[in-house]
């Protein structure tokens, strides 16, 4: 199984460079990755270039120009020149655990998607990281409120037992998220009718469900630690969610404008860098 690392970011080269560090840190490394890069500036094109010229795994800048937050549109541009059979979604601002490539590689099942956890740290472990570099951390030292710090355990045999379990509980996100290529590409991928914060994640779940695709949840592995920033807008909120009751109500299998816009003949050739 030949498996992409996509990396979703847009102006956040320090919180990218921990990201990349930790990419650099696995057990078992990803065949390819691929930036998704929604606009970013030459402060990240440079940070991807050193990072492309000693990394021992084909690197593509996929980068669009920035038209307000087009997440979908960036991943799918990703997607698109994406050759792995497997592919992992990780937002870059999700630093990795040593062994989340390995766990992802581990927990991947035909006819199944998987949704991954994440920890959210607070601004000042964060800054610490990024300033500092990629480490293992504790259930302990995350900071996490409650039970949701155990999430920052690795035990693979309770991985194993509690995937199906997990499901009722580990809501569905973007920014940890693996599927087969043909699956994603079957239902057209991401929504690119959804611009702006939200939910483009719970639509594409949603159509992969129709289309027959089983959830699976990896917890207690394939962590990835949240770097703290502030939250994004809201703005398109309302209108992004009418997308998603839209999709539910008609169970639509595949959306309109998604990935296969960006596999036709005389794609722009700037989109790559």
């Amino acid at each position: 199984m030949k498996l992409s690392l996509i990396i979703t970011t847009f102006e956040r080269p320090d919180a990218l460079a921990c990201v990349l560090k930790s990419a650099e840190q696995q057990s078992v490394l990803p065949d390819e990755l691929i930036i998704a890069d929604d606009g970013s500036g030459p402060t990240t094109r440079d940070l991807i270039a050193r990072f492309k010229a000693r990394c021992v795994r084909p690197v593509t800048h996929s980068w669009q120009p920035h038209e307000a937050f087009r997440v979908c549109r960036a991943r799918n541009l990703a997607l698109s020149q994406a050759s792995g059979d497997y592919v992992v979604i990780l937002d870059g601002d999700m630093m990795m655990h040593p062994h989340f490539i390995a766990d992802h590689r581990r927990c991947a099942r035909p006819g199944c998607w998987v949704q991954g956890t994440r920890i959210l740290l607070d601004a000042r472990r964060s800054a610490d990281l990024i300033a500092n570099g990629p480490r293992r951390l504790s259930p302990w030292s995350v900071g996490s409120a409650g039970l949701r710090r155990l999430y920052a355990a690795r035990v693979p045999a309770l991985s194993r037992g509690l995937s199906r379990i997990a499901n009722g509980f580990v809501s569905t996100k973007s920014c940890n998220l693996a599927a087969w290529s043909s699956d994603l590409e079957r239902v057209n991928a991401f929504n690119e009718d959804m611009i702006g914060w939200g939910p483009e994640d719970k639509e594409l779940a949603a159509r992969l469900k129709h289309s027959g695709v089983r959830r699976r949840t990896l917890i207690f592995g394939g962590i990835a630690y949240h770097l703290h920033h502030p939250a994004a807008s809201r703005e398109h909120r309302v209108a992004n969610e009418r997308v998603l009751a839209d999709t539910l109500r008609e169970r639509r299998v595949r959306c309109e404008h998604g990935l296969s816009e960006h596999r036709r003949p005389g794609r722009r050739s700037s989109d790559t860098v």
